[in-house]
C-alpha cells in the first residue's frame, strides 16, 4: 500500500503497520498479523521516527506540539501480593502519570504495586526500553487503559522499538487482550 498522510503530528509519511512488519519487534509484528476486532487492521498505521529526537520537549518541537495530547506511554508494572506477583501494562496519556498506588494497585488486587524494572520490562514483552507498546504484550497480561486514552481519535504510541511509532484509534486499545478501560488511571503530572 502506497504511504499516505498521517491523521496527526508532522510526520513526512504513514503506513499500515502491516506494511511494515520488518520494522516491528516480533510480539508486535505477530500482533498486527493477527489483528482482528471492530477497528481495522488497516488503521494501525506505523511512523518512522529519529530516536535522536525521543525527548519529548524535542520530539513535540520536531513532529507537533498538539501530539502531547495525541500521544501515550504504555508502561510495565509489578503487583505483588505475598509472594504472588502480577505484571500488568498500563496505557495513559503522555500528559499524565500512571495512578500506580491507587487505581492500579486496587484494580490488580495488590499490597504493593510499583513500576517493573526495565529488565523485566523489555525482557517479558520482547520490545525495547522506550518503545513499549501494548499491541503484542503478553496475552495474559492485564492491561489497563486510561478512559482519556480510548476517547482520543488518534493517539501516538511506541512500536516496540525506540525508533517509529503507531498512530492507533483510540478506541482499538479497548479491543486489546486483556484490555479494561478504566477513569482515573491517569493522572496529572505535579
Amino acid at each position: 500500500m502506497r504511504p499516505m498522510r498521517a491523521p496527526i503530528g508532522n510526520f513526512d509519511q504513514a503506513r499500515p503497520a502491516a506494511d511494515c512488519l520488518d520494522l516491528l519487534t516480533g510480539p508486535v509484528a505477530a500482533a498486527v498479523r493477527a489483528w482482528t476486532g471492530p477497528v481495522p487492521a488497516e488503521q494501525l498505521l506505523f511512523v518512522d521516527t529519529d530516536p535522536d529526537l525521543a525527548d519529548t520537549a524535542v520530539f513535540l518541537e520536531h513532529y507537533g506540539p498538539a501530539l502531547l495530547d495525541q500521544s501515550a506511554n504504555c508502561v510495565v508494572v509489578a503487583g505483588k501480593r505475598g509472594e504472588t506477583t502480577t505484571l500488568a501494562a498500563c496505557v495513559v496519556k503522555s500528559a499524565t502519570r500512571v495512578d500506580v498506588n491507587g487505581v492500579v494497585r486496587k484494580h490488580l488486587g495488590a499490597r504493593k504495586a510499583s513500576f517493573a524494572p526495565m529488565d523485566t520490562a523489555t525482557g517479558e514483552t520482547g520490545m525495547e526500553y522506550g518503545g513499549i507498546t501494548p499491541v503484542g504484550l503478553p496475552a495474559a497480561w492485564p492491561l489497563l487503559v486510561d478512559a482519556a486514552v480510548a476517547d482520543t481519535e488518534w493517539v501516538l504510541i511506541g512500536s516496540g522499538r525506540r525508533r517509529g511509532k503507531l498512530i492507533v484509534p483510540g478506541k482499538a486499545f479497548g479491543q486489546l487482550p486483556g484490555a479494561v478501560v478504566l477513569e482515573g488511571l491517569g493522572v496529572p503530572v505535579g
